[in-house]
């Protein structure tokens, strides 16, 4: 199986993900960076099986288009190894062996692909991303888009669909994406030139997206140009999980709001390690600023990461390639957001 799975498409576009017995779609018409959107949604298939769930989706007028899939992290795996010294068309049967140690099941149980680092080309040239997906996931796809007639063209992840979204605003230069959503785990992504060179999974403590990120500003607080260090307010983790006690032994309980923001305080060192990482690595591609999303909240994070990381943060801007976006439901959009990233996938293969 070849990967990405392509076909030719013409028309209306739809764009789906298919994880955890949710679906989520978006359908769409347009080409290159402008697109409108037409309808979206999500869909839970419950208690339903796949024949009732396929009827249920009919009736939503979802059958027979021409479809991208996207897999949603959990589904996946995405590795960056060294890249083996041969042939091009040698390249996936050697990647598979050098992931054997990296990997939970047999190698026999997986589909997988290699992907160029960056544009290939320096130091990008001696390294790989293999994305590692098991063979009942795909197969789950499929079944589904069999029942519906789908025609799918591509099969795609979600680094690559964020890679491409935080791509819109400036494609040349380097930027940082950090998308969040309801869950645990968030994707962080470094971009320049329109390719993906870092993608990075960063752990999220429960119920995240309601904590209170980051105590107010105020008058006396040191001014922006006067950031604490990460380092200097890495909160003490008993045992480095979310579920640790923070406080400390003897003192006083910290309030809930005092509590969230030190569990909160977790993501921004790994954002800043990330970045400091790439900043001395990728020393010829200075980094722009960061993009971010977290629904309503976007604002809010970019604020909070832009005063305790220094950098250049801003909301993500997808407006400028999507009309329709008010079509999107304010609880919908944190899932659909990615699968606009689909439709603007150029290349056939990245490797």
């Amino acid at each position: 199986m070849r990967w990405p799975l392509r076909r030719a498409s013409r028309g209306e576009r739809l764009v789906v993900s298919w994880s955890g017995q949710t679906l989520v779609y978006l359908l769409a018409t347009g080409a290159g960076n402008d697109f409108t959107v037409i309808r979206s949604g999500v869909e839970l298939q419950g208690t339903d099986s796949l024949e009732e769930f396929s009827r249920r989706l009919v009736q939503l007028g979802l059958k027979g288009y021409v479809t991208d899939v996207m897999l949603r992290p959990e589904q996946y795996q995405l590795l960056q190894i060294e890249a083996p010294a041969v042939a091009p068309e040698e390249l996936r049967s050697a990647a598979r062996y050098q992931i054997k140690e990296m990997v939970d099941v047999h190698l026999d149980d997986l589909t997988i692909d290699v992907l160029k680092v960056g544009d290939g080309q320096g130091r990008a040239a001696s390294q790989l991303f293999v994305v590692a997906a098991n063979n009942a996931v795909v197969r789950d796809v499929m079944a589904l888009a069999n029942a519906l007639q789908w025609d799918v063209r591509v099969i795609d992840v979600q680094d690559m669909a964020q890679r491409n979204l935080q791509s819109i605003e400036e494609p040349e230069r380097a930027t940082c994406a950090l998308m969040i959503s309801e869950g645990r785990q968030t994707l962080l992504t470094i971009s320049a030139g329109r390719e993906l060179y870092y993608s990075r999974r960063l752990d999220l403590p429960d119920g995240f997206m309601g904590m209170t990120w980051t105590a107010a500003v105020t008058e006396q607080q040191a001014p922006l140009d006067a950031y604490t260090p990460v380092e200097e307010y890495v909160p003490g983790y008993a045992g480095g999980g979310y579920g640790s006690d923070f406080s400390t032994t003897g003192a006083a309980p910290a309030s809930a709001e005092q509590s969230d923001i030190d569990r909160a305080q977790r993501l921004l060192v790994e954002v800043q390690r990330s970045i400091d990482l790439w900043e001395r690595t990728w020393t010829n591609l200075p980094l722009a600023g960061v993009k971010v999303f977290a629904g309503e909240r976007s604002d809010e994070l970019a604020q909070w990461l832009s005063r305790d990381t220094g950098q250049t943060v801003s909301a993500l801007n997808t407006g400028i390639a999507f009309k329709g976006l008010a079509e999107i439901s304010a609880a919908d959009l944190p899932l659909c957001l990615p699968l606009l990233g689909v439709l603007l996938r150029t290349e056939v293969r990245k490797a």
